[in-house]
């Protein structure tokens, strides 16, 4: 688009990127994506101080314990009672997935929904993800959700702060009746380094940035099922699995999965990168699908194999799909946690899964942003095999 733009990748280059002397976020991304994926106001776009100090709220919500295996077992159980409700019936794996995770992150942030809320919610999500890169239908689509989920939840925190809301707007003191806030509560009482709440919309769109990427692992969830089915080798193993395979099978669907291809920030100053200049102003991306494929940080890059990661968690900067850096400081992503979290036991589960799969279009086209089997992966008959006492699913 006539910027001056720098292309990096590799260990030191996510160093220098998450680097905030050398590069900026504040008008790095376009109008057209914060209309469609993140938001206007949101943490993504902050520097500095205003940065920190929304990043801790995040750090509190998503980085706890508690609360990464309150999520993943809401994931659990909503994905057991949806099998049961395919029986007898072809479904779409990704449409089906996002319903499982929409269902599941709104009832853990405080904002439950039925069935058909939550299959509308799910929808708009993955509208607000699929339509951010591109023009035409799917941009529209995109915007249109994010007006509707805006608005939705707009409503909500002002209902919450005048004590009339899911939680009864009881939500100024630390602990409500002996128990911890919910996230809606707490996006609800946050205040910015100016001292101020947040206004409706940008605790709305805050609210969006915790409950949109939980639905967007629906991607990672299917690209699981891709590999299970590409590599059905893998299935034994994660039947027999104590936990450290599916958790390393997650590692890897990461890490050779396209999802996003990179990220932008904006020169601070006049930078030199490895001999080259950069202008002040000039784009900086960060390639993260050349990071997560490139020969020398990744023997045989093309080759999926979870073995990668077995008994070894990666490095803070070896894979980036979220982002490099410090979670709870810098602008990595802090659901990070929850992503692994929940994305093993979708492994789990996947490979429990017994079902037909009909011919379809599997391939996975690398000119669409973001991309995904072409078919959204088709299943028929499908059903959770039962789990014996040993550990090992039944023949």
């Amino acid at each position: 688009m006539g910027r001056p733009t720098l292309v990096i990748h590799g260990p030191e280059a996510v160093e220098f990127f998450y680097d905030e002397r050398h590069v900026r976020r504040g008008g790095a991304l376009p109008g057209p994506v914060l209309d469609t994926l993140f938001g206007r106001g949101a943490v993504h776009t902050l520097d500095g101080d205003r940065h920190r100090v929304r990043k801790d709220m995040f750090v509190s919500l998503l980085m706890s314990e508690g609360g990464v295996a309150a999520l993943t077992d809401r994931v659990s159980t909503h994905w057991l009672l949806a099998v049961e409700g395919w029986r007898g019936r072809e479904v779409v794996l990704f449409d089906e997935i996002a319903a499982v995770l929409a269902t599941a992150v709104c009832d853990w942030a405080g904002t439950p929904l039925d069935s058909g809320a939550a299959r509308a919610t799910a929808e708009d999500c993955v509208a607000m993800v699929d339509g951010f890169a591109t023009v035409g239908p799917r941009h529209f689509r995109a915007r249109r959700a994010r007006r509707r989920q805006e608005q939705e939840l707009a409503r909500t925190v002002e209902a919450v702060r005048g004590g009339t809301g899911p939680t009864g707007g009881v939500f100024a003191v630390t602990r409500v009746n002996d128990r911890p806030r919910s996230v809606l509560e707490t996006v609800a009482v946050h205040r910015d380094s100016d001292g101020r709440l947040l206004d409706p919309r940008t605790a709305a769109v805050e609210m969006l940035n915790i409950i949109r990427p939980a639905i967007a692992l629906a991607w990672f969830g299917v690209f699981a099922a891709h590999a299970l089915h590409r590599e059905p080798v893998h299935r034994e193993r994660l039947l027999a699995d104590n936990g450290t395979y599916a958790r390393a099978f997650a590692h890897e669907v990461r890490r050779f999965y396209p999802f996003a291809p990179f990220l932008g920030a904006l020169a601070a100053h006049d930078l030199e990168w490895q001999g080259t200049v950069l202008p002040e102003g000039g784009l900086v991306l960060l390639d993260l699908y050349g990071h997560d494929h490139d020969p020398e940080l990744w023997p045989q890059p093309y080759h999926f194999d979870p073995l990668r990661f077995l008994g070894r968690e990666p490095t803070a900067d070896a894979i980036i799909p979220q982002g490099g850096g410090d979670a709870r400081t810098g602008h990595r992503c802090p659901g990070e946690d929850i992503s692994v979290s929940v994305l093993t036991a979708l492994v789990t589960a996947l490979a429990r899964l017994e079902c037909e799969v009909p011919d379809q279009d599997l391939r996975i086209p690398l000119r669409r942003m973001p991309t995904r089997p072409r078919s959204g992966f088709v299943v028929a008959k499908a059903r959770m095999a039962s789990m014996p006492a040993t550990g090992r699913v039944r023949p």
